[in-house]
Formats: C-alpha cells, sequence, structure tokens
C-alpha cells in the first residue's frame, strides 16, 4: 500500500472516530444548499441571455418601426 492511501484511509478512520463521539453525520450536509446555489447561478445566467436578446430584438424592432413610420406620406411609399 502506498503512504498516500495509508494515510487517506488514517484520517478517514480518524474522522470517523470523532464523528461518532460528537455525534455529526457526514456526507452529503450542505448538498442541498450547494444544488440550489448552482440553479439560481444557472437560471440568472439563462436570465442575462435572454435580457440581451430581448433587448436586441426590441432594438431592431423599433429601428424597423421608425423607418417604417418615416416612409409614411412621402411620394415614395
Amino acid at each position: 500500500m502506498k503512504i498516500t492511501e495509508q494515510t487517506w484511509m488514517e484520517i478517514q478512520m480518524l474522522v470517523s472516530a470523532v464523528n461518532r463521539r460528537t455525534g455529526r453525520m457526514i456526507g452529503d450536509r450542505g448538498e442541498g444548499v450547494i444544488s440550489t446555489a448552482i440553479a439560481v447561478l444557472i437560471t440568472a445566467f439563462i436570465g442575462a441571455a435572454m435580457w440581451v436578446a430581448f433587448d436586441r430584438i426590441w432594438g431592431n424592432a423599433e429601428a424597423n418601426i421608425e423607418g417604417e413610420v418615416g416612409r409614411i406620406g412621402t411620394a415614395g411609399g
């Protein structure tokens, strides 16, 4: 057995012994908070992308509308 594997096993046994004495359970602690934070970040990035797309579409539509309104009543329109 390599020294790193042995050291890792000893650390895990020590942590397990301490957790049994204190009654602490480890493993999935905080998993829900982390998952929620990731979901919030993903939603924020999607929202930002949607805003950028909406802003560009609105700008293009506004320019087209102004152009068409300007053509109303002209000789070529």
